[in-house]
């Protein structure tokens, strides 16, 4: 298989001489391990590096969920013509205000093209392939063409699952209607957002966009299917396991419950102080069934974030069967389990949400309000099915015009 990155030395030669930005973060490596700015450095008579974007997480990935960047400069990478030591300034696409995460037009001035390469997990809470669009956005504004080099979906291209957002609870982690297993790979995602969404596209200036295509990638690959490695693209993403079940456990995020940040296993274990661990997991077996996961009890302390410093009794998910694992079903069930259990100590997260004030962190993450005030007001499991995938198979038929695999 070989990546879009894989393939980016003919274009780099294509754009010999022109001024270039680059979209990137720790995870943009090719299938040598070699860095995209390391790539760009060794080319001769390539583009010359006039800017650098770095989105949530920051260039490096070194910062935290929902932790504001700075910009700063970077002595350039390129050897001829813009060596001596001249810095490239890094622009942050995810500063401490809604605002920030959009490229102001005055970056882009100068600019000959842009090429990105961030690595997605699967999941529509992912913020990346919205910073890719907002960057198309300005791109299209500007008339500056834009170059995707395409990564695999790691949780493959076949399995799709969830609702899709209603109207009015668009976010930074659900700018567009896409369920919340999407099965698509990037350069897919920004060729749906391109044509459909005005908003992301730019108006109705659609961006030129360039997409450098994966080879020999089937959508029933895992990423580790293939002979890519996996490169932790943020801080609480370390592994493909991780991947695997953040496409629920990620809900997690909007209650008082740890999602295991602050621990070598985010997202994989969960719990809080006051959780009986083995009580939950009887009660999770009992009840919901799930398929493709084993609950194992645990106690775990975290070094950050929710119960820092706390014992905490939770879970570990352990996925034992990968095809009839289904990440959200998995992540509904257990926040509708920990509120059945401790209706008392339960809590929703009310602190504002990648910069959401006034709706619930949950309705952003589901998409609506339904499976919230399904739970207020005791609604069963059953209830709560109904509309657990509402609206896949309208997107399952909207995504056929875009899949390039």
């Amino acid at each position: 298989m070989k990546l879009g990155i894989d393939q980016i030395q003919k274009f780099f030669q294509k754009l010999s001489g022109k001024k270039i930005g680059i979209l990137c973060h720790g995870a943009s490596v090719n299938s040598k391990y070699q860095h995209l700015l390391k790539l760009l450095e060794e080319t001769k008579r390539g583009p010359i590096l006039s800017a650098l974007f770095g989105p949530e997480h920051g260039l490096w990935g070194v910062a935290q969920d929902m932790e504001a960047v700075a910009d700063c400069t970077l002595p350039s990478p390129v050897s001829s013509p813009q060596g001596g030591g001249k810095s490239v300034p890094i622009h942050s696409l995810y500063g401490n205000e809604l605002k920030s995460l959009q490229p102001k037009f005055e970056w882009m001035e100068g600019l000959d093209a842009v090429i990105c390469d961030l690595q997605d997990v699967g999941a529509r809470y992912y913020t990346f392939v919205y910073t890719i669009a907002f960057v198309m956005k300005a791109c299209a504004a500007k008339g500056i063409p834009l170059y995707v080099l395409d990564r695999p979906n790691p949780l493959g291209g076949e399995t799709v699952e969830g609702n899709l957002i209603e109207a009015g609870f668009e976010s930074f982690v659900g700018a567009f209607p896409i369920t919340n297993r999407h099965g698509m790979t990037v350069g897919e995602l920004c060729q749906m957002f391109n044509r459909e969404d005005p908003v992301l596209r730019g108006n109705d200036k659609a961006a030129d966009l360039r997409i450098v295509r994966l080879k020999d990638w089937k959508r029933k690959h895992y990423l580790d299917d293939t002979d890519a490695a996996w490169v932790l693209p943020s801080p609480n993403m370390p592994t493909l396991d991780t991947a695997l079940v953040y496409p629920g456990m990620c809900l997690i995020e909007a209650t008082e419950i740890s999602e295991g940040r602050g621990t070598t296993k985010p997202f994989e274990i969960f719990g809080a102080p006051f959780i009986d661990p083995q009580k939950l997991k009887n009660y999770l077996d009992q009840k919901f069934k799930l398929p493709g996961v084993f609950f194992r009890p645990l106690y775990f302390k975290p070094t950050f974030q929710k119960h820092a410093h706390e014992v905490c009794g939770g879970l570990q998910l352990h996925v034992t069967h990968r095809k009839k694992f289904r990440p959200y079903l998995t992540g509904l069930a257990i926040v509708k389990a920990l509120q059945d259990l401790y209706p008392k100590d339960f809590q929703w997260r009310e602190k504002p949400y990648e910069f959401v004030k006034d709706i619930p962190a949950i309705d952003l993450l589901t998409g609506s309000a339904q499976f919230r005030l399904a739970l207020e007001k005791g609604k069963s499991w059953k209830d709560i099915l109904g509309f657990y995938e509402k609206g896949k198979e309208k997107f399952l038929k909207q995504r056929k015009e875009y899949l390039l695999y």
